[in-house]
């Protein structure tokens, strides 16, 4: 991982072992969940400490995936990895579209009206099956669907400032 790219963006954790050589699970929060083995240099992190490690092989198994890293070859290590965070560097995400955007881009956004009125900040997003939910923590929470032009008539990441259509009263 460079060593100059600040920025980590999480994007899994280790659950458990799978076997005696070593291999790990691991709870994907990558859409789909197999998108998370397309990086090779993972952070693994928890509360005490984080080390840099290469993903050497991984594949589906059931609801989740076992990956094999480099260096873990018995149930012993896998076992110590249990509970760390699996992040990248930023810097090692595709481009976005220009009417696509990563969460962690959009969580801490002002949300302002058209007309200019502040609604607050982006708290989290929600995932609703039927489009995504901006949570927007001001003098009140407020659900605004995600639709870009219908509800998000723009995103301006340099200026952080998400533009809605959305009634101020709702």
């Amino acid at each position: 991982m460079a060593g100059n790219d600040a920025r980590l963006v999480e994007l899994g954790k280790i659950v458990g072992h799978f076997g005696v050589k070593g291999w790990v699970r691991v709870k994907s929060y990558t859409r789909p969940v197999e998108n998370i083995l397309a990086y090779r240099q993972w952070r693994l992190s928890d509360e005490k400490d984080s080390v840099d490690i290469r993903l050497m092989e991984g594949q589906r198994h059931g609801q989740g995936l076992i990956v094999r890293l480099q260096r873990i070859s018995d149930r012993d290590l896998a076992n110590e990895l249990i509970g760390k965070t699996v992040s990248v560097a930023r810097s090692e995400l595709p481009e976005q579209d220009s009417d696509s955007y990563y969460w962690m881009d959009l969580e801490g956004l002002e949300v302002v009206t058209e007309s200019g009125q502040i609604l607050g900040k982006v708290d989290y997003l929600l995932e609703t099956g039927a489009n995504d939910v901006l949570v927007v923590a001001g003098d009140v929470e407020r659900l605004v669907p995600f639709v870009v032009g219908e509800y998000i008539k723009a995103v301006d990441l340099d200026a952080g400032v998400i533009t809605v259509d959305w009634d101020p009263e709702f």
